[in-house]
């Protein structure tokens, strides 16, 4: 037992690692609860899509503050907003379908992030981490912008929780209670914006889609209903960020990496097992 106890308390002793576990729990919690819309609408697309348009944010922020780690948050921020609103405003506008418009903002602006790298010189030390997430290297700042942001997002879909619920499940009945669908369609296309960006340090581009979608479709499995759904999805985005962290310590592995394969366990482990839903359930009704 106080073997156990030591193990527990041992990589608590680093302020890095309570930084990092703080950091894990609010994007577990965050990518979570915006998860859930991305799940249930078929966005998954558009979460990954997002995640990579970043990416010339990223690298002209590198550029303009001459490797300044500190500011490429604001820079990687504003290339979400851009390619989220993009993407909107090509769909509607060009009357292209919504994934061909993913496609098309997604491979520009990526490629435009991949063309504005290839000029820098040694950068891939210093921008490997917002490709596979540097967990351990969050700074204060890191924590708070963490912290104020997700907390913003949380209020955000709180505040329109019900608007939300509508445009998901019944845009028919949306058109007749007139709610601006348009409007509400984009203001979720930033909250994942926001999310993705939040979530950068903690498990980087390469690894984001799974803390955004693993956690909410592990949840439908197990629940019926939104409400439940996002505590559920929520609980299991923190706990895999917790257990990553403690797997990333005691085993030597990439921490953003660690914490997705966690995720990844949750969700085999709740097809297989899920009451109703999982594998052994549709086996038993199949005899």
């Amino acid at each position: 037992m106080s073997n156990l106890f030591q193990l527990l308390v041992e990589p608590l002793s680093y302020s890095f690692m309570l930084r990092g576990m703080a950091a894990a729990i609010m994007v577990g919690v965050v990518c979570a609860v915006v998860g859930t819309y991305v799940v249930l609408q078929g966005m998954a697309f558009f979460g990954d899509a997002l995640a990579h348009s970043i990416l010339p944010g990223v690298a002209v922020g590198y550029l303009v503050s001459g490797g300044a780690r500190d500011v490429l948050f604001w820079w990687a921020l504003g290339a979400a907003m851009v390619a989220a609103l993009g993407i909107g405003a090509v769909s509607k506008r060009t009357q292209v379908k919504e994934d061909t418009a993913i496609g098309i903002v997604f491979v520009g602006m990526f490629a435009l992030g991949i063309a504005l790298i290839s000029t820098m010189r040694n950068y891939t030390v210093d921008l490997v981490h917002f490709l596979f997430g540097d967990v351990l290297g969050v700074s204060p700042t890191d924590l708070v912008l963490t912290g104020a942001f997700g907390l913003l997002v949380i209020l955000t879909i709180v505040a329109f929780y019900k608007e939300f619920l509508v445009i998901a499940f019944d845009p028919i009945l949306a058109e007749t209670l007139r709610l601006r669908s348009d409007r509400l369609r984009y203001l979720l296309l930033v909250l994942i914006a926001v999310t993705i960006v939040v979530s950068l340090q903690t498990v980087g581009v390469a690894l984001m889609l799974g803390m955004l979608i693993t956690p909410a479709a592990t949840a439908y499995l197990l629940t019926r209903r939104l409400l439940p759904m996002m505590a559920v999805a929520a609980l299991i985005g923190a706990a895999s960020g917790v257990i990553g962290l403690y797997l990333s310590y005691y085993v030597n592995i990439a921490s953003g990496a660690a914490i997705v394969l966690v995720c990844t366990v949750f969700f085999f482990v709740a097809a297989l097992l899920a009451p109703g839903r999982g594998w052994v359930w549709q086996a038993r009704r199949e005899r």
